[in-house]
């Protein structure tokens, strides 16, 4: 086959996606403060970097006469990562740590009655893939979700002309497509 770049110009459909088109929104449980709401509206402003998730089929080998032969195994799903932008009022990071507290407090190493449960301190979360045009091109649930690392945020007095950023981990249960389920 001969390189032709219209071809190649024509199969890539509306230009190619733009990873820099998405949105997050991010519910929090209902045991964070009134801060909770609020934070989750403002985690769609500030959300800067997410993945479209992935997942894996593990594999099983059984072996024959020496030859390994590999079966399907179980599903498994990677951790999930935001990059979040920190405003002064540490409205996000605040209702994080809070989050976790709640799973696990710090001093003494309980959960909150409130959190009991899974349902007590899970949530879900949306992220949309826009067109260029605003129109949604695809869309995945993150189901069951918690946070499991919030990252420290570096002081530097030498840093200048800069907003403070800092990742958050989640763990989760499964993902939702609007072609899987």
């Amino acid at each position: 086959m001969a390189f032709n770049v219209n071809e190649f110009r024509g199969a890539l459909t509306g230009d190619g996606a733009r990873p820099n088109l998405f949105n997050v929104q991010l519910a929090f449980p209902g045991n964070i403060s009134p801060n909770g709401a609020f934070a989750g509206q403002q985690v769609q402003f500030f959300a800067k970097a997410a993945q479209l998730p992935g997942s894996t089929v593990g594999t099983v080998p059984m072996y024959y006469f020496g030859r390994e032969l590999k079966f399907a195994g179980n599903r498994t799903f990677a951790d999930w990562t935001l990059q979040i932008v920190n405003d002064e009022d540490f409205n996000i990071r605040a209702a994080l740590e809070e989050w976790m507290n709640g799973i696990n407090a710090h001093q003494q190493n309980l959960r909150d009655p409130s959190a009991v449960g899974q349902l007590g301190y899970t949530s879900d979360a949306l992220v949309t893939q826009f067109g260029k045009a605003g129109d949604v091109l695809k869309q995945y649930n993150f189901v069951g979700l918690f946070p499991v690392d919030i990252a420290p945020i570096d002081l530097d007095w030498g840093t200048n002309d800069s907003i403070e950023e800092y990742s958050v981990t989640f763990a989760y249960q499964y993902w939702e497509s609007d072609t899987t389920s």
